[in-house]
């Protein structure tokens, strides 16, 4: 239950810190809130992986869990209560950022309510957009973190500055999701468009892990290694 408790508290701080920066910053309207955004979730990622990363792998994206499932890195019953948790702690954080928000006054600039996910140019550019980027984002976690070929220690500071990239090009297109469980939650209190696009969020991610679990297994497998020779 442990683990499970730390991906739900490690999915909070991702959620609440990444789209509160959103949030605050206004982003989308500038350069420097985009960036902002991209090095909070960023950032978040590193410090989770850190604190938590030795109590549960530090997953916080059930995209990611699905690519350790499909890599045989964790059994069916660990992966479901992971992606359970996950959600779970990413709506407690839409929550608490929703009535940051409400609570805030009619004086404030805010743009979004909660960060939520929405396709700027259609649900067809959205989806290639987050296959693509969770694809990449899942094969970076899959290879830092192999425990022969994989950076050890580093491997949470790489996946967080991975991610900071990953963000910087998605954020345009769909304000960068990768992740179902952090869009799932501030979907629920955005409503409208973001909540009537989620699928887009919870089916690009999945495919774009299982895509990644596809290539890991042919560039990293130690079995493919032995054919290929």
């Amino acid at each position: 239950m442990k683990k499970y408790l730390a991906e739900c508290v490690g999915t909070f701080v991702l959620t609440f810190l990444g789209c509160g920066t959103a949030v605050a910053l206004g982003c989308g309207s500038d350069t420097a809130a985009i960036v902002g955004t991209a090095l909070a979730f960023g950032l978040a990622v590193v410090a989770m992986a850190y604190t938590i990363g030795g109590i549960s792998g530090c997953h916080i994206n059930p995209a990611i869990t699905l690519g350790c499932l499909l890599t045989k890195r964790i059994s069916a019953k660990d992966a479901c209560g992971y992606m359970v948790f996950q959600t779970i702690g990413a709506i407690v954080a839409a929550a608490l950022l929703y009535a940051v928000v409400s609570t805030a006054g009619a004086d404030a600039v805010i743009t979004t309510s909660t960060g939520a996910n929405a396709c700027s140019y259609g649900v067809c550019n959205g989806l290639l957009v987050e296959i693509a980027l969770t694809c990449i984002f899942v094969l970076v976690v899959l290879g830092t973190t192999d425990e022969k070929k994989g950076a050890g220690a580093f491997a949470g500071l790489a996946i967080g500055l991975s991610l900071v990239l990953i963000h910087l090009v998605g954020i345009h297109f769909t304000g960068t999701s990768v992740n179902p469980a952090r869009s799932i939650g501030p979907a629920l209190f955005q409503g409208g468009q973001a909540l009537q696009e989620l699928w887009v969020f919870i089916v690009g991610p999945f495919v774009g892990a299982a895509l990644a679990a596809c290539i890991w297994c042919a560039i990293g497998c130690e079995k493919c290694e032995k054919c290929n020779k």
